[in-house]
């Protein structure tokens, strides 16, 4: 059938059609099994995102293998992509094994380091004919052990923004314009007149990260400014874990993980469903 794609043509495709491809943040064989079956059934494409925290909980091998298997017996576009990763070094262990969507988030440093930091591993991607997403701004909230308290979260510099994309030769960026990780506080401000001048500046896919919680209106009007992959995480977690919670407090003496766990992937479906819709990606593959 298929085979683990790179994410350029799945995205460029997705920003000249007006919609999004989501990336949901999985975990292990469960949740890849899940994303995929609501993917399949609502024919669309698909990006498997695997944090550093994702990688040294399962193994980088193992999710590879997994996603793997996952495009081959499935007759959609689907990507495994590393979310958030800060070191070259594990970067290329997993273009290594074969991934083909890589993030480098140099966000951290200063713009110098974060241009030399993502050069170099667009370079090393498109050797091994992966694509390469990297992120210019920071975005508040907590992605793994990595906290960006809200006084510190730099917007997207819209001047810095044709300069960066040149001198790294990345294929996505990911822009910081009031989103963050995990659920919000407060309601979210998000800077729409940035986000729309950056899409006017670039012509690669922009890239929307911490979109749990944000209303399927913003979240649109996101899509509408050029972002053609929506990064999706808290919002899958939560009904897994509030279903496998309830059916093994309502089934006390359950023991076989091959019973407990399905209430909790067909409570996650239906939430990766619902967002694929709002990503107005079914029907795309």
């Amino acid at each position: 059938m298929g085979y683990v794609h790179n994410t350029k043509e799945m995205l460029i495709k997705a920003r000249k059609e007006g919609y999004a491809v989501p990336a949901f943040n999985i975990h292990n064989l469960e949740t890849i099994q899940t994303v995929v079956d609501a993917a399949v059934e609502m024919r669309s494409p698909l990006i498997l995102a695997a944090t550093p925290g994702t990688m040294n909980y399962a193994g980088r091998a193992y999710i590879q293998a997994i996603a793997e298997v996952a495009a081959k017996e499935n007759d959609i576009p689907i990507a495994l992509h590393l979310d958030h990763h800060e070191t070259v070094e594990s970067i290329e262990e997993s273009l290594e094994l074969g991934t083909k969507s890589v993030m480098i988030d140099g966000s951290h440093g200063t713009f110098e380091d974060n241009i030399a930091l993502s050069k170099q591993v667009a370079d090393l991607a498109h050797a091994k004919g992966a694509t390469i997403e990297a992120e210019l701004g920071k975005l508040v909230g907590q992605e793994d052990d990595l906290i960006v308290e809200a006084k510190d979260a730099a917007y997207t510099d819209p001047d810095t923004v044709v300069e960066f994309v040149e001198r790294t030769g990345i294929d996505s960026l990911a822009v910081a314009i009031g989103t963050g990780h995990g659920l919000y506080e407060t309601k979210p401000d998000l800077d729409f007149d940035r986000l729309e001048t950056i899409k006017n500046l670039v012509d690669i896919p922009i890239v929307l990260h911490g979109a749990s919680g944000i209303s399927k209106e913003d979240v649109q009007k996101c899509i509408s400014l050029g972002c053609a992959k929506v990064n999706i995480s808290t919002e899958l977690k939560i009904p897994f874990s509030t279903a496998l919670r309830d059916h093994l407090f309502a089934n006390p003496d359950e023991t076989d993980p091959r019973k407990y766990m399905n209430p909790a992937k067909a409570s996650m479906k239906e939430a990766a469903i619902e967002k694929i819709k709002i990503c107005m990606s079914d029907g795309k593959a």
